[in-house]
């Protein structure tokens, strides 16, 4: 049975926006068994260019049901189902994301009719809802209108059903082009549809039950089925080599990531590569010369050279750090000399060709040069610094994940009650899992999340 389904919404994050209206047609395969359709109040107003689309007003909503009144309704129609949508991810993340927020995991398999219309009907234009509607006209009242594009997407679905021979391309799409003669021997199909579509870690295991491979996923289930559909050498290596699988949850990708890399320092799975180095070798570090200008050096990360000199950044290897300082040297024209890559007695290499502003010979005063310098350092700098708490998504609906930072230093992270209430920072820390604080990757993580992801939330403290 095929539950196709499409949905209205305030916007285009399914995390942050909400369902506005919502249509099921059911399918046998052979013809419409039964439809469903209502508007949705969204508990929060519409964005008039979201109306502009839908025609759906706050005035049309005010009155509908909210989604918590029909869920029950949805898992019943969609029970045992195949969920089909045209460009199904959107309609399906806003779903589950609906049902999250209910503290209910809501999981089908999926097929998408975008993916299908490229493979049973190459070569049009546009895969579009509206340019197939125009392509086989399809006619539907209204666009944007979730029956309507429904009832249109159903039409589609039946005229892809009846160019296929057996079905084969629907299942292949189904199960995301995993054929199971190419599963490793004790993982079935059966097994991966039942993994958890929700952010996490993911562990892979021989048949010793020894981790080989440590992975993170927004979609722990969307993640592994591309494993084993993959065909190159690694692909081989993981369905020649697993054995059997586990996960953890996490909900916040920022803990995943960190977790992720804690993991396979800590377990050294052969098939991870990238991320295994427990401690990096290399750094930037820079120092004050006697005449005032800021001095950048390549070295060895050791204790002592952490002791004379301030460290700017560290790298897996030494040639990596030597190879991003000169980098950077050229990007901002610095002085080659001052940054120990030229062994130059006076004026270094770069300034005869006008790439250097002549720091080497006193023609750049200190205080500009070391302007220039602050600014090239800000960019590569990745240390942590001040003590904060980022709050991002929990594993649940009314759960919080905390990942804390304390003086600069990484400390791990946690769970909470969304409401912290009264709680003490005390308390906050006591919550984290502690976690091996000189993992060197775990700044750049933190600093990548903080520069880019919306939705965290920092609190100093």
């Amino acid at each position: 049975m095929f539950a196709i389904i499409d949905v209205e919404t305030t916007g285009g994050t399914a995390r942050w926006e909400r369902i506005t209206e919502i249509a099921i047609v059911l399918h046998d395969g052979e013809k419409v068994v039964d439809t469903f359709s209502t508007l949705l109040n969204p508990e929060r107003s519409i964005p008039w260019n979201i109306t502009q689309i839908t025609g759906i007003t706050d005035a049309m909503v005010s009155d509908a049901p909210r989604f918590f009144e029909v869920a029950k309704q949805i898992v019943q129609m969609t029970e045992d189902c195949i969920f089909v949508a045209h460009n199904v991810t959107f309609d399906y993340n806003f779903i589950r994301e609906e049902f999250a927020r209910l503290g209910f995991n809501y999981t089908r398999k999926q097929l998408c009719t975008v993916r299908l219309a490229r493979k049973v009907f190459p070569g049009l234009a546009s895969y579009s809802l509206s340019n197939l509607k125009n392509h086989f006209n399809i006619h539907a009242e209204k666009s944007h209108r979730a029956l309507d594009d429904t009832l249109a997407t159903t039409k589609l679905f039946e005229l892809i059903l009846a160019e296929q021979e057996g079905g084969g391309s629907i299942r292949g799409l189904v199960n995301q082009g995993v054929k199971e003669t190419k599963l490793p021997q004790n993982i079935t199909l059966e097994r991966l549809h039942a993994v958890p579509e929700s952010c996490g870690v993911y562990y892979l295991h021989d048949i010793r039950g020894e981790v080989i491979y440590v992975g993170k996923s927004l979609n722990i289930r969307k993640r592994l089925f591309e494993h084993f559909a993959d065909m190159t050498p690694k692909g081989e290596k993981l369905r020649v080599g697993v054995a059997d699988l586990s996960w953890e949850i996490t909900g916040s990708e920022l803990v995943a990531l960190l977790h992720e890399s804690a993991e396979i320092k800590r377990l050294q799975p052969p098939i991870n590569r990238a991320l295994r180095i427990r401690n990096y070798a290399g750094a930037i570090f820079t120092y004050t010369d006697q005449n005032g200008y800021k001095c950048l050096a390549v070295g060895k990360r050791t204790e002592k050279n952490a002791r004379k000199l301030d460290l700017v950044a560290e790298y897996p290897k030494l040639d990596h750090a030597k190879s991003h300082l000169q980098s950077m040297v050229r990007s901002w024209e610095l002085c080659f000399r001052l940054a120990n890559l030229d062994s130059s007695e006076k004026a270094c290499f770069h300034y005869s060709i006008k790439k250097c502003h002549g720091a080497c010979i006193g023609e750049e005063s200190p205080a500009d040069y070391n302007e220039r310098v602050a600014l090239a350092m800000a960019e590569i700098d990745k240390r942590l610094s001040g003590s904060f708490f980022l709050i991002d998504r929990g594993r649940s609906e009314g759960e919080m994940a905390l990942v804390g930072v304390q003086d600069g230093v990484y400390r791990g992270f946690g769970y909470v009650g969304a409401d912290m209430g009264e709680s003490t920072v005390e308390d906050l820390l006591e919550c984290l899992k502690p976690l091996d604080s000189s993992n060197p990757d775990a700044a750049r993580i933190i600093h990548y999340f903080m520069e880019s992801k919306k939705g965290l939330k920092v609190v100093p403290f």
